[in-house]
């Protein structure tokens, strides 16, 4: 891939300028907010919030050689929290102009008049607020143009074509640009902002013919073009998934070992995580109630949390109420060392914020018995005879109960060796069950947003087949 120009992400709120492929800058954001929040104050509101955001971005795709899409997007907009005292009102608007700001801080003011008393409602506490913002290099525009990015997605598709014949079709490739940034503040000390950027390339490529056709796909994805991997490997990558598909069938009912693709395992992660949240805490809505210092994996897993980690994609400064965020062992040994709280679940929870108000940041699932070598072939190894899944569908997931229950596509493995393609199966348990019986972690990690672990190996299942 051409090396594109990279421009610091390093975004101060003294900025005169507009950063570039920004309108905006972030002074006169931050001129928009200070507006919204000594309007608020001179309504007589108690406290308030406003953020103030723009977002930009470029979106080209192809399909068959031929150029299908060009997309380009460009918004803003203002948001507005307000607060008589534990009551509140929001709104917001894409007019930036004094009147219309002042318009939108009234319309919030008016919601919380006749919003009912809710104790927890308020903003954070000012011994949690971020008054020191790390530079964490997160925004690297992309300045490329619609042409060079329909011959890079046309490099990508043609790359698919060119590992055989029986890639017949295909459902396009796409390019993606996209950047943002904003500035928020709050009357309780709170302000600051950052500029943010994320890209990608990917292909869907379609192998075989008439009932025998298979499609799989696969992308790269990086806050830095540089470190995007090649069109010419994603499309040549994504062909080989499809090819290997190829004669897919089904299997008789049976339980055994389940191993979930380091692609598929983040989603596992993320179901602990949903669970462990505040909002289904307190809510009673999650099959980990009250499991603080309770173990639930076993206590060979670890899963950190580092919201610091330069270039992240779940990297960030201060969470979206403006609070500390921290670098903290969320599992530890199996155990429970913290849940994802923000202000209003840890005030309904009677607990303290822990700088998760937008989701989770940075978060690796770990095994203290993960060796070096254990990649996706030894894996298979420790698999044994099972199920090796490579897609799921569905969202069978009950997360009152753990129940779990999803379609899947993958292979059938006998003796540590990948025997046939498997299609049209379910696979079936229960995600308390699921958590406990991880017998494995690959060391063939995988970044999915912000969450990166390798191949999970379950020790089992049920699968409804034939």
């Amino acid at each position: 891939m051409s090396k594109q120009k990279s421009f610091s992400s390093t975004t101060p709120t003294d900025s005169k300028a507009p950063m570039p492929g920004f309108s905006y800058s972030q002074s006169q954001f931050e001129g928009l907010v200070d507006h919204a929040l000594k309007h608020a104050l001179k309504l007589g509101a108690t406290d308030a919030g406003a953020e103030a955001s723009e977002g930009c971005g470029l979106s080209v795709s192809v399909r068959k050689g031929s150029l299908e899409t060009v997309e380009r997007n460009q918004d803003k907009g203002l948001g507005v929290t307000v607060y008589l005292g534990s009551k509140r009102g929001n709104a917001s608007t894409s007019d930036f102009s004094g009147a219309a700001i002042e318009r939108t801080v009234q319309a919030a003011f008016d919601i919380a008049r006749f919003t009912a008393e809710d104790p927890a409602a308020g903003l954070p506490d000012a011994d949690v607020i971020s008054h020191h913002h790390p530079e964490l290099e997160l925004f690297h525009p992309w300045p490329i143009t619609s042409e060079a990015a329909f011959e890079l997605a046309l490099a990508c598709e043609q790359a698919a074509f060119a590992v055989s014949k029986k890639i017949t079709n295909s459902e396009g490739a796409g390019v993606s640009a996209q950047q943002s940034h904003f500035f928020s503040a709050h009357t309780r000390g709170f302000r600051g902002g950052y500029a943010s950027s994320r890209h990608s390339l990917s292909v869907a490529p379609i192998a075989g013919k008439g009932e025998n056709m298979q499609r799989d796909a696969w992308y790269t994805s990086m806050r830095e073009p540089e470190l995007m991997a090649k069109p010419e490997e994603v499309g040549r990558y994504a062909a080989q998934r499809a090819l290997s598909r190829l004669g897919s069938r089904k299997i008789k009912t049976v339980q055994c070992p389940v191993l979930f693709e380091s692609t598929l395992a983040s989603g596992i992660l993320g179901h602990m995580v949903q669970a462990l949240s505040g909002g289904s805490l307190y809510r009673k809505s999650s099959f980990l109630l009250d499991s603080l210092g309770r173990e639930v994996l076993p206590s060979h897993i670890q899963v950190h949390e580092d919201p610091f980690v330069k270039g992240g994609k779940g990297s960030a400064p201060f969470d979206d109420e403006g609070v500390i965020t921290q670098a903290r062992d969320v599992i530890k040994d199996g155990r429970v060392m913290g849940y994802f709280l923000g202000t209003y679940s840890a005030r309904k929870l009677g607990m303290q914020t822990t700088g998760n108000a937008g989701g989770s940041h940075n978060l690796v699932m770990s095994s203290r018995l993960t060796q070096a070598g254990d990649d996706l072939e030894k894996m298979l190894k420790k698999l044994g005879t099972g199920l090796f899944v490579i897609e799921l569908m569905g969202q069978g997931v009950n997360y009152v109960t753990g129940d779990y229950s999803r379609g899947a596509s993958g292979f059938w493995v006998e003796k540590g060796e990948i025997a046939f393609p498997v299609q049209e199966i379910t696979i079936a348990g229960n995600l308390k069950d699921m958590l406990k019986g991880i017998q494995a972690v690959g060391s063939d990690a995988y970044n999915y947003g912000a969450k990166t672990v390798g191949s999970l190996l379950i020790n089992r299942m049920k699968i409804a087949g034939s």
